[in-house]
């Protein structure tokens, strides 16, 4: 069990790194705005300001970026993938402070604070309100095999 445990942080650096690549060049282009960009020579730029190691590429590169031009209602979507993996672990951990994932009374509380109040309440006061505090980066960290410390 340990050593299956073990392959669940397999080469979690490589994975966050060329992902969170991905996430930062989107980010950037769109806080760029309706400037006029070369993508081939953003991407490359901006990856140099992030001194990104050459050896590990982007898990999307910017013609994949549809996103892009899909409208306001999607953008940034890298980083919007990365922020739900961030509450998915950090509300998961509630569940395991409380003793496991079946914790009736964390699981009250979600359904009370955030399930069912749907987009009547800022969310991030929903977090807040079933969490005690704001997201902690921490918990993502910790299941991807990061030192937390």
């Amino acid at each position: 069990m340990a050593k299956i445990n073990k392959t669940h942080t397999f080469r979690k650096g490589f994975d966050v790194t060329e992902y969170l690549a991905s996430a930062l060049i989107d980010m950037k282009l769109h806080l760029a705005g309706d400037a006029d960009i070369d993508p081939r020579k953003f991407e490359k730029d901006e990856l140099a300001k992030l001194d990104m190691p050459h050896e590990l590429p982007m898990r999307h590169r910017t013609p994949q970026f549809q996103h892009i031009f899909a409208g306001d209602g999607y953008s940034a979507g890298y980083y919007s993938y990365l922020w739900s993996e961030v509450l998915d672990h950090d509300a998961f951990e509630a569940f395991e402070e409380a003793g496991g994932p079946y914790d009736k009374a964390v699981a009250k509380r979600l359904h009370d604070k955030i399930m069912s109040r749907g987009n009547t309440v800022d969310p991030a006061d929903q977090y807040r309100a079933f969490r005690g505090r704001d997201p902690d980066v921490k918990a993502y960290l910790r299941d991807k095999g990061f030192p937390t410390t």
